[in-house]
């Protein structure tokens, strides 16, 4: 198995991951979701420029935090005087999502070196993993001979990072003269519903997506989002039961 070891060269800057045709790949897919990811990192860059921070923190918190959710989430509490914890306790709560999402990015990444992977831990979004994921939806690890998931992934997080971040500087550059009534939050969250319904290709799918959704309604209102957590809870239970129940009921007739 190649490792970070085997390929200390390796790194998000080598020709060969950018040359390579699942990087043009990636490319071209988020190209397409562009649009949508643009309208939603535009409106959070005016909701930051309208909360009273100063200018410096708002451009600052942009551009290294790249966690719409977290940025949105924080605010408030800073604007408050809330204690650092309970700022940082209200951005882990919303962003536990990316626990889940790291574990299914790992063998893509781990031909990498350290610094690197860390890197790409920065870069990765929801709407990037949604695309990897559908891409290599059986985790096909990188390796030095095999550079494809990799390639892909980096395809998809270049632009995304640059398109959200430019988006989101020009809300915050322009956040008095954008009129709310284009309804770019509503253009950014349709986008993203569609990408995350091109996942769902069973009943079983469907069923803990259902779930989940249910569950963000039905927990709304509660602090710091934990509905968002609940609801992630709930619909990675829902869908590994659902998966575990065919297994058992072979198991049950092998048995027999």
């Amino acid at each position: 198995m190649s490792s970070a070891i085997d390929t200390p060269w390796l790194g998000l800057l080598d020709g060969r991951l950018w040359r390579h045709p699942e990087r043009e790949q990636g490319t071209r897919a988020m190209l397409r979701a562009l649009p949508g990811v643009a309208a939603w990192g535009l409106v959070t860059g005016m909701v930051m420029a309208q909360s009273g921070l100063p200018m410096w923190a708002v451009v600052f918190m942009s551009m290294t935090v790249f966690a719409a959710s977290a940025q949105l989430a924080a605010i408030p509490l800073m604007l408050a005087g809330a204690p650092l914890w309970v700022v940082w306790l209200a951005a882990m709560c919303v962003n536990l999502r990316f626990v889940i999402f790291s574990a299914q990015l790992r063998p893509f990444l781990m031909v990498l070196p350290l610094p690197w992977r860390l890197v790409c831990g920065y870069m990765v979004a929801d709407v990037s993993y949604v695309m990897q994921v559908a891409r290599y939806p059986h985790g096909t690890a990188a390796t030095a001979s095999e550079l494809g998931p990799l390639a892909h992934m980096v395809g998809l997080a270049a632009p995304n990072w640059l398109g959200w971040n430019g988006a989101a500087l020009l809300g915050i550059a322009f956040a008095g003269q954008l009129p709310t009534s284009w309804g770019l939050a509503f253009a950014g969250t349709l986008t993203l519903a569609g990408l995350l319904a091109s996942l769902v290709r069973d009943g079983r799918a469907a069923a803990a997506a259902m779930l989940a959704g249910l569950t963000a309604v039905a927990c709304w209102g509660w602090p710091f989002k934990l509905n968002m957590v609940v609801a992630v809870a709930v619909g990675i239970a829902a869908g590994l039961l659902l998966d575990a129940l065919p297994d058992r009921a072979r198991a049950g007739r092998a048995g027999a």
